[in-house]
């Protein structure tokens, strides 16, 4: 009965080491298929990042363009106005000069 009793407690012993080591085989592989989904959601998460940033910029330079060409519309507008006003003005002065010097 003694070396069945040894013999079964080997046995049980051998199994449960067996089991120990699946279960940490098995532990391993759920960590390293953790870490390359991980991986794999950092790299879809930084190249939607990289698209976005690249939609947000290509939308801010379309902006800054339009707004250019609107301020460079108003600048020419005003300058046009002030070139204007200006010529009025130096007709006045011119025709006042001349004015003068044919009446002094």
């Amino acid at each position: 009965m003694l070396p069945e009793a040894l013999t079964s407690i080997c046995e049980a012993e051998e199994e449960a080491w067996l089991r120990i080591n699946r279960a940490q085989e098995k532990a391993l592989e759920a960590i390293e298929d953790a870490e390359k989904a991980g991986k794999e959601d950092i790299t879809r998460t930084l190249l939607r990042a990289e698209s976005e940033i690249a939609h947000l910029t290509r939308a801010a330079e379309k902006k800054v363009t339009d707004e250019a060409l609107e301020l460079a519309s108003k600048m020419a507008n005003r300058q046009a106005t002030i070139r204007a006003r200006a010529e009025r003005r130096l007709e006045t002065a011119t025709a006042y000069i001349v004015e003068r010097i044919v009446n002094t």
